[in-house]
């Protein structure tokens, strides 16, 4: 059955996927979303006989319904080969009785690589489906991963440019280091003076303007998104819940049917959302752990049902989560609001108004299944140096914050069923929080020493990401206000 996509902000609007994935964003600014939530139509025992590339396929196809066979094939193939540094592309690790899904083993070293791998594919397969023979300009803001992933995603891809905006002084020094190392004629990377949820309102602003969209379709461009508000990017990472599933199932650690809980370190929201997706497609998924750090905006909504951004914004150890304005929320406040367009459009509209919003007792009772909580930086460090002195396996500051949480919600509820906790990025991309949470000592060395002395102490390799980035030379080293955004981007595309 075919899958089309709707604004959240004009339910009328329906388009196919290849469309979506085009535009990135709705022209009245709401987000796509499927017109139905399509049922797996595998057994999960059948699931569990595939590797990562077959299950993809089988959940993406669902979505995709206008990408013939061969297309989406392709796009995987692609997709997840030999840029990822293990066979299975997404690993179970258990550790101290908790299953950690490794969603680091991409060029990047961060989960974002599960969806930039194959987006960039996905986005020229549905140029060449729509007859677009623009040049595909991706405009994006990062909070850290998104940015690295989208670039390596992107870099050379004919056809394409790519623009990343991120806050100057707000991602790690390996994050920014590989941001501005970045190879590729068509690649451009500015630092902003400013935060994460500035930078993507700078960026929501240009994709909105109208008149700047006129001078690109005359030049022969138009933009498009590789945020995760992109259909594109939502989809495939369903795919690795439905999978992680499926290896439990493999490996007989849970039977057929068996529920299974599963937490997420969530900034911007689109990593867990993909999670209710997939447990809305028939996976057997009980309570969705939604885990924040001392950002904590959604914590306080899961809890309330108030969504406040007018607070103090937290630089904290898990940069890729600190995030006031999460945008893949509307999606869930537009399903739990009854796939009500106005109703939505009214509440996103009060929110850029005030900076708030309540949903009503109605839409509250449908957020049971979800469970938010949050860690603080004083219990983020703690978690990544108890489990390590337990099991000898360590984990980033944003996968301690889900474990974390996921700790305090099974202190909650005595709830020991299985569980799968989203491990969002290495350690080594975070090395010096990392370090120092084990042990203070490591404080006086630097960044790449840091690194040797995690090898050797996790008794992994250096990846390959970061070895690249030891010599590598800064390429670009623009920084600019946050009002210049758009003056910045017209000048990279010579307007």
């Amino acid at each position: 059955m075919e899958v089309l996509y709707k604004s959240t902000r004009n339910g009328e609007i329906g388009v196919k996927a290849s469309e979506a994935i085009l535009k990135g964003l709705s022209e009245d600014g709401g987000l796509f979303v499927p017109d139905h939530i399509p049922a797996l139509d595998k057994s999960l025992q059948e699931l569990a006989g595939m590797n990562y590339r077959e299950v993809a396929y089988e959940v993406m196809k669902l979505y995709l319904t206008d990408f013939t066979e061969e297309e989406l094939r392709d796009c995987i193939s692609r997709a997840y080969d030999s840029k990822f540094d293990t066979e299975s592309v997404a690993p179970l690790v258990d550790a101290d009785g908790t299953y950690y899904l490794e969603l680091f083993h991409g060029a990047t070293i961060a989960f974002k690589d599960m969806a930039l791998s194959i987006l960039p594919h996905l986005m020229t397969t549905s140029a060449r489906k729509n007859q677009v023979k623009n040049d595909i300009v991706i405009l994006t803001a990062t909070s850290g991963d998104t940015g690295k992933a989208a670039l390596a995603g992107f870099a050379g891809v004919e056809g394409t440019k790519i623009v990343v905006f991120y806050p100057k002084n707000g991602v790690s020094p390996i994050q920014e280091k590989q941001m501005v190392t970045q190879k590729g004629d068509n690649t451009y990377v500015v630092g902003i003076r400013g935060n994460f949820d500035d930078a993507q309102t700078g960026v929501k602003r240009i994709f909105a303007d109208k008149e700047l969209a006129g001078r690109m379709e005359a030049a022969g461009c138009q933009f498009s998104s590789a945020n995760s508000i992109n259909i594109g990017r939502l989809v495939p990472q369903i795919v690795y819940y439905v999978y992680a599933y499926a290896k439990l199932l493999e490996e007989g650690r849970i039977r057929e049917g068996d529920a299974i809980n599963v937490a997420v370190p969530t900034g911007n929201f689109g990593n867990i959302l993909a999670a209710f997706y997939a447990k809305n497609m028939g996976l057997p998924i009980a309570r969705l752990i939604c885990a924040s750090n001392e950002n904590r905006v959604l914590y306080d909504f899961f809890r309330t049902g108030v969504y406040d951004r007018n607070r103090e914004f937290v630089l904290t150890s898990s940069p890729s989560m600190d995030i006031l304005i999460s945008s893949n929320l509307e999606r869930l406040v537009y399903r739990i609001a009854g796939d009500d367009a106005e109703a939505n459009a009214l509440l996103m509209q009060v929110l850029n108004g005030e900076g708030k919003y309540e949903i009503t007792e109605e839409m509250k009772a449908q957020l049971g299944e979800f469970y938010g909580n949050y860690a603080s930086e004083q219990e983020t460090a703690d978690t990544i140096r108890t489990l390590y002195e337990r099991t000898g396996y360590v984990i980033d500051t944003h996968t301690a914050v889900a474990s974390c949480v996921y700790g305090k919600y099974v202190k909650e509820t005595g709830d020991a069923r299985p569980a799968v906790i989203a491990s969002t990025a290495s350690p080594f991309k975070f090395t010096r929080s990392v370090m120092n949470a084990i042990d203070m000592k490591y404080n006086s060395m630097t960044d790449f020493e840091l690194v040797d002395e995690l090898s050797a102490l996790a008794h992994v390799a250096v990846p390959k990401a970061i070895e690249e980035i030891r010599t590598a030379p800064v390429v670009h080293d623009h920084v600019c206000d946050r009002d210049e955004m758009q003056k910045t981007v017209e000048e990279f595309l010579g307007l």
